[in-house]
């Protein structure tokens, strides 16, 4: 893998060309015919231009396929991208300069094609090495690889994709550190770092005492239970020259580790619950995307992050806690932590923030991951034009999400009997509805808001086409999208 991978001029006279093409052509195009040995290589039985398959490498360029034409788009170019990333390494490539020519070109949007392609080099080339230590067989990153292209449209592209790699890498690496390392405070002084490289972005942590103060007993009571006291923390995107009057908050769920509490997961359960804080540092890793890109729309990050552990202290089922707003909830599951540092961080949300929009991002439920596995997030949202807003932004980032009913029906379903909500009905019906009808008691009923189970998607067990076995970055590309898509109407 490349240290770094970058839009710009190579400085070396040794600039190989990527000819994408794709398996349909059955000739070679025109204005290449004069070179025999790239003619070769095209011509080569064993070269199908299947999706990311290379040709031999000759002086003049390389052969990259990308599969048919038909269904040729942005999901596909990513997958090309992020499977060549390693072979452009094991070839010590150092430049490298994209030739569109032999793709069709009707209907080609040649900015959306740059950003897949960069998205899918830089999410291709990372890998977690922060913790290799003397056994470690892992190569050594090196070098640098410089990327360019004739296409002005699809460098700028292609900058934008860079950027978001890096964006969702941040949250890669942060849901891929160990619980051990990546405690409340971590998060915290992460977002802080975060925020003094980053002119306009601003930090503010609401610490476990202040939280108590506060009336949080939904924060309060998760995190209460370990020696890692949970803390709130908001992030603040104050463009100099803001183009519109909307504030958009994102609210992600920070559970750094979550071992069920006293309504214990399985050793096998258990596994992987490193994981459970990824909502959290997706909205982490937009709002870099959004600062980094500076986006002139306010945008808010809260993550509530917490440990859920067993102690004398931890919260127990039958507990009944009070919430920022005042709403008292029945502690029927303590496995279902999420929802409750989430309702928190929405009331505060609504209260002190006063955002025109909310999304929150949440790894909530298995009954999501049971309905939809990991091929899309589920979405919740009963605002029409917002939900829309939703929707177009995960077409236009390829991160998928089905929408799903949240009836009044399912709200009364969380009615408790000795307090005002139950955080868990006992009844397994419609279970990853639940999370969401808790949640919608949370929030304003005037502010339009969203929530997206992402279970399923935000780490993967067996990897895909574009990502291997791990954590994703899921929902940075969706919530930035998000953002930039208000500027369109500004």
């Amino acid at each position: 893998m490349y240290k770094s991978i970058a839009v710009g001029s190579p400085k070396s006279s040794k600039i190989m060309s990527l000819f994408l093409v794709a398996e349909d052509t059955r000739k070679t195009p025109d204005h290449l015919k004069e070179d025999a040995a790239l003619v070769a290589a095209f011509k080569d039985p064993g070269f199908k231009a299947e999706s990311s398959e290379i040709s031999s490498v000759t002086d003049s360029g390389i052969w990259l396929g990308v599969g048919g034409a038909k269904g040729f788009d942005e999901d596909r170019i990513r997958s090309v991208g992020s499977r060549v990333a390693g072979q452009l390494s094991r070839l010590e490539l150092k430049a490298v300069k994209i030739d569109l020519t032999c793709l069709p070109k009707k209907n080609r949007d040649e900015h959306a094609l740059g950003r897949a392609f960069a998205e899918g080099l830089g999410i291709g080339n990372w890998r977690m090495d922060l913790f290799n230590g003397a056994a470690s067989r892992k190569t050594e990153a090196r070098g640098k690889l410089t990327v360019t292209c004739e296409s002005a449209e699809f460098r700028k592209g292609m900058n934008s994709g860079f950027m978001l790699a890096e964006a969702m890498n941040l949250t890669r690496r942060m849901a891929a550190t160990p619980p051990n390392i990546c405690t409340p405070s971590h998060v915290a002084t992460t977002a802080r770092m975060l925020a003094r490289g980053a002119e306009g972005l601003s930090c503010t942590v609401i610490t476990y005492q202040q939280a108590r103060r506060l009336g949080m007993g939904g924060l309060e009571n998760v995190g209460k239970g370990s020696a890692n006291k949970p803390c709130m923390v908001i992030l603040d995107w104050k463009p100099s020259k803001p183009q519109t009057k909307e504030k958009l908050a994102l609210v992600g769920k920070s559970i750094t580790y979550d071992t069920g509490g006293y309504s214990m997961k399985s050793p096998t359960g258990m596994k992987g619950m490193k994981y459970d804080k990824n909502g959290g540092m997706a909205v982490l890793g937009a709002m870099k995307a959004i600062s980094d890109a500076k986006l002139p729309i306010r945008v808010f990050g809260v993550l509530p992050a917490a440990e859920n552990m067993v102690s004398s202290d931890a919260y127990r089922p039958d507990d009944i806690i009070r919430m920022y707003n005042d709403i008292t909830v029945e502690v029927t599951n303590t496995d279902a932590e999420g929802r409750l540092v989430l309702a928190d961080a929405l009331a505060y949300t609504c209260r002190k923030l006063k955002p025109t929009a909310i999304v929150d991002i949440a790894t909530l439920t298995g009954g999501v991951v049971v309905a939809l596995g990991h091929f899309c997030a589920g979405y919740w949202c009963e605002n029409g034009p917002f939900g829309k807003r939703i929707e177009e932004a995960a077409t236009h980032s390829g991160e998928k999400v089905w929408r799903m009913p949240l009836w009044e029906a399912h709200r009364d379903f969380m009615r408790a009997e000795h307090a005002d909500l139950l955080n868990s009905n006992p009844k397994r019906s419609a279970h990853p509805i639940q999370g969401a009808a808790f949640l919608s008691h949370f929030v304003d009923e005037d502010i339009p808001w969203g929530h997206i189970d992402i279970a399923g998607t935000s780490a993967l067990d067996s990897g895909n086409d574009v990502f291997p076995p791990g954590p994703t970055g899921w929902g940075v590309r969706l919530m930035y999208d998000l953002a930039e898509g208000y500027l369109k109407d500004a």
